[in-house]
């Protein structure tokens, strides 16, 4: 288990269900439990374990934001989508850094705390999540929380150089689940291509 677990390297995040293939969830509960208590992995939350990163001046280091929601994601079984000013700067359109990320999910709603950071998941509808997972999604819910009247040439440029060819021609795909200021914006970016 130690193997894999150093295989996939630091900053994975796992849960017990990962590992159900070795033996019974009894077995691998206990085996996660001996290696928090030898310091090979830190448990982040109840079920969720990463190896711990350390950084040369701040020491010891939490996961990634993303890392850990998507662990808790498929623990629970559910998707889950970006929303909101993380959405915003993921896709570097804000530096603002929230206090509270927001994700919307298919399941049902919840909160999490990674460290000092709340982690809220959203219940939404199945329109909201249809794009969940994919460059879409995100870029719909960032410009979202911009709102319509925010978005101008410099958001739109910024955009087109952080985007790729592969990522502006899977917006084009999923247009039709985009608000239509939204639609206007992805053409508009396609075209560029």
């Amino acid at each position: 288990m130690l193997a894999r677990i150093k295989a996939r390297g630091v900053g994975w995040v796992f849960s017990p269900t990962d590992f159900l293939d070795l033996g019974s969830r009894h077995a691998v509960d206990k085996a996660l439990s001996r290696m928090t208590a030898a310091g090979a992995i830190r448990r982040i939350s109840r079920g969720l374990y990463d190896v711990p990163r350390r950084h040369p001046i701040v020491g010891l280091t939490g996961p990634s934001i993303d890392k850990f929601a998507k662990a808790l994601g498929a623990k629970l079984g559910t998707r889950l989508q970006p929303t909101g000013a993380y959405a915003a700067n993921l896709l570097g359109l804000s530096d603002q850094v929230p206090a509270k990320v927001v994700f919307l999910t298919d399941g049902r709603g919840r909160r999490a705390r990674l460290g000092k950071l709340d982690i809220v998941f959203r219940q939404t509808s199945p329109r909201n999540m249809a794009t969940a997972g994919r460059i879409s999604g995100l870029l719909i819910q960032a410009l979202r929380y911009l709102g319509k009247t925010h978005v101008n040439d410099d958001t739109v440029a910024r955009l087109d150089r952080n985007l790729s060819a592969d990522d502006k021609r899977q917006l084009l795909k999923d247009v039709t689940h985009a608000p239509v200021w939204i639609g206007n914006i992805i053409r508009q970016l396609a075209a560029k291509e």
